[in-house]
């Protein structure tokens, strides 16, 4: 298949998907969602063991692009919604793909960005990579990412987190275990290879069923917890504030909140 932002490329037993928008610093777009899944289901296909994400340029992800923030400015609920649950089942689709993932955060990760490169299940980063969960520094809520980022961090950090939207570098995102392992830039690739090869000297039919079954611990409250923050994603965009927080992003000023 072809793609217009991203690189699906296969060596082996590998596949590598590459988000591909360098000048926009990868930035998130309708189009990339739909790229990202068609980009999964052609790596389920496929006789490969591992995918590898990662992405180009000097950044990994930076979040929604600014053409899809200025469309949810006038977009009814019922878009709002079918946009939320777009975003959500590409987050669910990555985070319960049956093949290991393992993501090589390049550089920034940030929002829904941050996502995208926490929810393999490897993540490796170079020491100037940038994660947070900005969303409510803009008037969002980080609805999608909680449901995930609590089992991963716990209720406490998750909060400190989500609540506060403040970013952390590589260091502090190891510490809290959202990284696997920080990796000098010029071995990240190769790192990121030989990780792989772990994975591909294990049995593939016990890899498999031993992720099917970390997966199915939890699976029913984790679709009801995403339903529910979908609907939370979708909602706080008819407030006053999402629209306050949007159009001073936008306009590069602060931000007059008014609590409503």
């Amino acid at each position: 298949m072809s793609y217009s932002t991203l690189q699906f490329e296969r060596q082996a037993e590998i596949a590598t998907i590459t988000m591909n928008r360098p000048e926009k610093r990868n930035a998130i777009s309708t189009q990339m969602v739909e790229d990202l899944l068609a980009a999964l289901d052609e790596a389920e296909r496929a006789p490969v063991r591992v995918v590898i994400l990662t992405g180009s340029g000097k950044a990994f992800c930076s979040g929604m692009d600014l053409e899809g923030l200025r469309a949810i400015a006038q977009q009814s609920h019922e878009e709002n919604l079918e946009d939320s649950r777009r975003m959500g089942g590409m987050f669910y689709r990555l985070y319960t793909f049956p093949k290991p993932v393992i993501t090589a955060v390049n550089g920034a990760a940030i929002a829904g960005g941050c996502g995208i490169a926490t929810l393999a299940d490897f993540t490796l980063a170079v020491p100037e990579a940038k994660f947070g969960y900005t969303e409510v520094k803009i008037g969002f809520v980080p609805a999608l990412v909680s449901v995930f980022l609590r089992r991963q961090i716990g209720e406490k950090s998750a909060r400190d987190l989500l609540l506060s939207g403040r970013l952390i570098d590589a260091a502090e995102a190891h510490r809290l275990g959202l990284v696997m392992e920080v990796v000098p830039s010029e071995k990240l690739a190769a790192r990121t290879r030989e990780v792989a090869g772990i994975l591909l000297a294990a049995s593939p039919t016990s890899v498999a069923r031993a992720k099917r079954l970390l997966l199915g611990y939890d699976n029913a409250a984790l679709r009801a917890e995403l339903e529910s923050a979908i609907q939370a994603n979708a909602d706080i965009r008819s407030t006053v504030d999402f629209r306050e927080g949007l159009a001073a992003f936008l306009e590069k000023r602060q931000p007059n909140w008014t609590g409503s």
